[in-house]
This record gives C-alpha cells, structure tokens and sequence, in this order.
C-alpha cells in the first residue's frame, strides 16, 4: 500500500493557522510579488506537504507506477484541502498550481523540476533561495520561481548529492555531483558562500547533439565536421579546448559518436556526464574523502588505473590538474584517438595550461623535454567559443607540428573569423580555410578516408 498503515487519528496533528484576514472581514487572497507566488502560498504548501509526508509510506514510492505515484499524490491533497485547509484562499489555477508543486516536491527536485523539464534551457543558477536565473538560448534571465527558504534549498540539495553517495555540509562545504539525466552539479554552501547556498546545473540534453545538429546551428561548416569526423577516426589525439560555457562537452560527445564500436573505450570524469553511445564502454568517477578525511580517488588515480585495464581510447572529460601528464603518458604509448578537454581561450593558451598542469606533478621535468614531449603526444587542438550574442562555434583547428628550437609550433587549418553584429545582435563572420594541407591528410589516405584537397582552399569562405 502506499499510505501509511497507521490510523489518521494517530497521525501528528498538523495546526492550521487561521486565514487571514483584511479589514473588512474578509480573506485576503494570495497576492503575487514580481509575479510569484507570496509568503501565504509557501506557508500553504509546506502544511500540506507534511501532512502529506505523514500519510504516505515512502519506501513504497520508487516501486510504484509515476502516474499512479501521481494519481494518489492529487487524492490525497484533495482529502487535505478538504479537511485541514477548507477555508484556503484559492481559485481553480491556484489549485492546480498547488497539485503541480507538492507532487515536484514529493517526486522531483522542486522549483527546479519545471526547467529540467525545460529542454531549451542550458544552465540553472541557483543565487540562495531567493533567485533562479536560467540560460536560454545563450542569454542569462531571472525566473519567477523561488525557493521558501534556505532550509527549502538545502533538501533539495541534499536529496541530488545523497543520490550519487556524496555529501555537503560545514566540514565539506562545495561538492560536484549529477542528475538521473547526466547534468552536472555544483554546489557550494555557507561557510563559503556567504549568503546562503548556491547551486549551479549544467544541463544536457537528453539526445546528445550529432554533427548535423551541430551543423545547423552553424557551430561550424559541412566541410569541418567532415574532418572532424575523420581526425577521430583515424586515432589523432584531440585536446578541444575553450572557456566557460562554450561548448567543450557538446563537442567532445559529438566527436565521440564516431569512435567505431569496436574500441574498448574508458572515460574518466569528476561527475559522469558523458553520454557515450558505443558498446564496449567504461565509465569511471572520482570520488571525493570521506568525513575522516581518506578514501579520495582523483581523476590522476583513475588515469593510471586504466591504462592497466587494456584500453583502445581514454577519454578525461576535463583535464585540470596533475592527470595531464599521465594523459600525456596514454597518448604516447599506445592510446591513440584519446580525446580530453581543458579550460582555455586559445590554442597557445591551451599548451601553456597543459605545461603549467604537468608541473604540478611535481616531477622536476626540464621545459624542453616537457615541451617535447606534448607535442608528440598531442596531434589536434579544437577552439570552441562563445561569442557575444550566446552562440557557441568551433573557432580554430590547429595541428601540431612539432618543435622548432623550444617552441611547439602549430599551423591552423580552418578558423572563424567575426566581422560583426547584424540589426539583431548576432554575430556575423565567416568561415574558412587557410590554405595549409594538414599533415593528418597522409593519415586519413591510411584509413581509406577521402579528402576533396579544394576544400583547403583560402578563396573558398562560408559566411553566417
């Protein structure tokens, strides 16, 4: 059964404070502020909602039916409403909207349940309990939903991070974690945050987005995606590189997609959210110390771990740390077609942090050596960007050509260059190629790969 065996009578007594009142005598109805619902509705709903836990057996939910979860959630509210909370103040949209809140509460995430069922928003900002922001279409907005309180945001919180075995609290104040649906999590609480918890979702599809989506978003050319696609078929080690919020998963799922069925793959990530679509696929996750301080596993652990578990490709969904140059390691011995990405605003900049990183190592290797050696282990650098009007785009592909004196040198074969904003803000540019015959093309002729070499063309330039 899913109600509680116990009697009702037996159940807590639930008071219910009596309506207000204005001065002629009447109720006053719930008023919106900025288009929310006011303090009386969260008061209305937070009664019902623990009536309600008192009446349900909860270590039934998660085998019932979700429609029927549904159906005898709705029941039981009405028996509430018409018992306890008779004289509520509520119209029938009202009402509906109450039904719709305790069951996002009881089943789902509450507030945010309605934008993670939202597929056009990107991010979900949490700034404490009093604002939402969300992402659309490359433009950050305040939503009209909040949070009660902070005590609110915190069982929200807590129910995400208990549900892939993490935990937050004062000892442990920030925690990445993930969705059912892969979205990455982070949250950061008091102490260190200052006014309250703050939580920030990373949302991602529920069908990763393939070449062709890509392509009609004009992330990039036909053309691109047909080397693209062929550089990971033919095993170059590819590092995508850009900033915050530009693309780099996006990309690195889409590139994944053509790594044939028969690779063994291994990939490795802070919080899982990778949706890779071959057979032979195995993921692992870092773990964080415990309260005592111990059993912390990082991504350099799981690096080394798997180049004992005979893998074809390994992909990091995020090099930030000492791991580099264990990657660095996988992709000179034998681990070809690895892919990673790191944090960086250009192609330079990327080899500069993958240095910087390989020293936190703390292996007292000489620059010159090091240099060598990324380069030998590098082959292709992808620039992903975000530009001013929200759109993400691939940028620049620069091969790696080896070393001349002390320095890498590289030789960009395609970029996107931005001439400027049209009558509605969006950025217009053109995309081409510079005339430079990559060295991968010897490679794709190994592969059976065919290249039209007029595509290398620099007459030839695609305008958005």
């Amino acid at each position: 059964m899913f109600f509680n065996s116990k009697k009702k009578e037996d159940a807590p007594a639930v008071q219910t404070p009596k309506p207000a009142t204005g001065g002629s005598g009447g109720v006053i109805p719930f008023k919106a502020k900025n288009k929310t619902f006011s303090d009386e509705y969260f008061l209305l709903k937070t009664r019902i909602h623990s009536r309600l836990l008192d009446m349900v057996d909860l270590s039934l939910m998660d085998s019932l039916d979700r429609n029927v979860l549904k159906a005898q959630i709705r029941s039981l509210v009405t028996k509430i409403m018409e018992t306890d909370e008779r004289n509520a103040p509520l119209n029938l949209a009202e009402r509906e909207r109450l039904f719709s809140d305790i069951e996002d509460e009881v089943m789902g995430l509450g507030p945010l349940e309605p934008f993670l069922k939202d597929d056009t928003i990107a991010d979900i900002l949490v700034n404490t309990h009093k604002q939402i922001y969300v992402e659309r279409f490359g433009k950050l907005e305040l939503s009209e939903s909040t949070f009660k309180d902070d005590s609110h945001l915190m069982r929200i919180i807590d129910k995400i991070v208990s549900s892939v075995g993490r935990r937050i609290d004062e000892s442990s104040p920030m925690v990445d974690a993930r969705l059912a649906d892969g979205s990455r999590v982070n949250v950061i609480i008091p102490p260190l945050a200052l006014d309250g918890p703050v939580m920030s979702i990373r949302r991602f599809g529920r069908d990763p987005l393939k070449l062709d989506d890509l392509i009609m978003l004009k992330a990039f050319t036909q053309p691109i995606g047909e080397i693209l696609k062929g550089i990971v078929h033919c095993e170059l080690n590819i590092i995508i590189s850009g900033g915050t919020g530009s693309g780099k998963t996006t990309l690195l799922n889409c590139l994944s997609q053509f790594i044939p069925n028969t690779d063994r793959i291994i990939s490795i990530e802070d919080a899982a959210e990778l949706q890779l679509k071959q057979e032979h696929v195995v993921r692992l996750e870092t773990r964080p110390s415990n309260i005592e301080g111990k059993g912390e596993v990082t991504a350099r652990d799981l690096v080394r771990n798997s180049l004992r578990m005979r893998p074809d490709r390994i992909i990091v969904g995020e090099v930030r740390g000492s791991e580099a140059f264990d990657m660095l390691q996988a992709m000179n011995t034998g681990h070809d077609g690895s892919l990673t990405t790191i944090h960086a605003n250009t192609p330079r900049d990327a080899l500069m942090r993958i240095e910087s990183m390989v020293s936190m190592a703390n292996l007292d290797i000489p620059i010159e050596f090091m240099r060598r050696f990324i380069a030998s282990a590098v082959h292709i650098i992808v620039q992903a960007s975000r530009l001013s009007d929200g759109t993400r785009k691939v940028t620049s592909i620069q091969e790696i050509t080896g070393m001349e004196g002390n320095v890498i040198t590289t030789q960009e074969i395609f970029s996107f260059n931005a001439t400027g904003l049209d009558e509605k803000g969006k950025v217009k540019g053109y995309f081409k190629f510079n005339g430079v015959r990559p060295r991968f093309v010897d490679k794709f002729a190994q592969y059976g790969i065919e290249v039209d070499r007029n595509i290398f063309n620099p007459d030839v330039v695609t305008e958005v």
